[in-house]
């Protein structure tokens, strides 16, 4: 891996702070502290580009809050003026880091995402007779800081630029020396990256015709089981002495006609359709709308419900659980 520097300097110039600024504006969730922002903003944006000048950052905390989409997950954001400095950092760094990502990897990508994913994980289905299905034991509570910092001076030598990175990185803790923030720009993309020796092991290595990552969910695919078992367990030792990370449990090695859970979907042999934890989503946002009172705010967090579902095979699904909301 070639080693880039002289990105530190291009962080903290102006037009990147206010690029910055705009990037981090994006979002509901932060309108007053935005707008806080905004109403000072050649003077904020001026502190912290002096700050980054002498190398001397003062960050301002994280906001907790739970969601329950699906799932139970803790989302801890960075205050606003911390979102700013996280996105003047993602315009100049995350170019390296796309480089970086090999063309399976999906999340935390400009032309990639959830969907892409999905389609690609279909199109594996379709053609090769197994699958694998790996995922990794509470990633982001797990990422050890050191292993992720060695891991950054090997692609930047910026000594500036991984001093920030390291400080980021060292501002959250889930256990000691452990954990990134799940809400927080910076920390998604390192997530990303830091897996990425995963990708290339399986690319490169064991030479797999059929592989996606979206950020610590694996799917692999071959005709030949024997492969995917002895690819379990050599990714499995991979994650233990390379990347100090333990698979969850409930991994998966079975025929493709038999489906697999991936992004919220059941993806069999060319087709997919929600899965079981997407449907009672679907289900309850759908009964959910009945007390949204504004009109044009319904069609819309409608159509956002819909457009997910589309994504499937859904439509008797969708008419059904349409159909109950209307009448309940």
């Amino acid at each position: 891996m070639k080693r880039i520097g002289d990105l530190y300097d291009r962080i903290h110039e102006w037009d990147n702070l206010r690029a910055a600024f705009h990037g981090a504006r994006k979002g509901a969730r932060h309108g007053r502290a935005a707008a806080s922002f905004e109403a000072r903003l050649d003077e904020n944006l001026r502190e912290l580009q002096e700050e980054l000048a002498d190398g001397a950052v003062r960050f301002h905390g994280y906001t907790r809050f739970l969601i329950h989409d699906p799932k139970e997950r803790t989302i801890t954001a960075p205050a606003f003026r911390d979102r700013v400095l996280h996105h003047a950092i993602m315009n100049v760094c995350e170019p390296h880091f796309e480089r970086w990502h090999i063309h399976d990897t999906y999340a935390c990508r400009k032309g990639k995402g959830r969907l892409a994913a999905l389609e690609r994980t279909t199109a594996y289905a379709r053609d090769l007779g197994w699958f694998l299905k790996l995922d990794v034991r509470k990633y982001f509570e797990s990422i050890p800081h050191d292993g992720l910092v060695e891991s950054l001076g090997r692609k930047f030598k910026d000594r500036r630029l991984l001093a920030l990175l390291e400080q980021i990185i060292r501002s959250h803790e889930a256990s000691p020396g452990r954990g990134l923030p799940i809400g927080s720009l910076v920390s998604q993309h390192l997530a990303n990256f830091y897996l990425g020796p995963v990708d290339r092991l399986v690319r490169e290595a064991l030479r797999f015709p059929g592989y996606v990552r979206y950020m610590d969910d694996f799917a692999l695919w071959s005709d030949q089981r024997e492969d995917l078992g002895r690819a379990w367990s050599e990714i499995e030792m991979f994650l233990h002495d390379r990347l100090d990370l333990e698979l969850k449990k409930g991994t998966h090695l079975n025929r493709t006609d038999h489906g697999m859970n991936f992004c919220g979907f059941r993806v069999f042999r060319g087709w997919r359709v929600l899965n079981r934890r997407s449907r009672r989503r679907f289900a309850l946002k759908i009964a959910e709308l009945e007390s949204v009172e504004n009109e044009a705010e319904r069609q819309r967090r409608g159509e956002a419900i819909l457009a997910f579902a589309r994504e499937g095979s859904s439509w008797q699904f969708r008419t059904r659980a349409l159909a109950r909301a209307t009448t309940a």
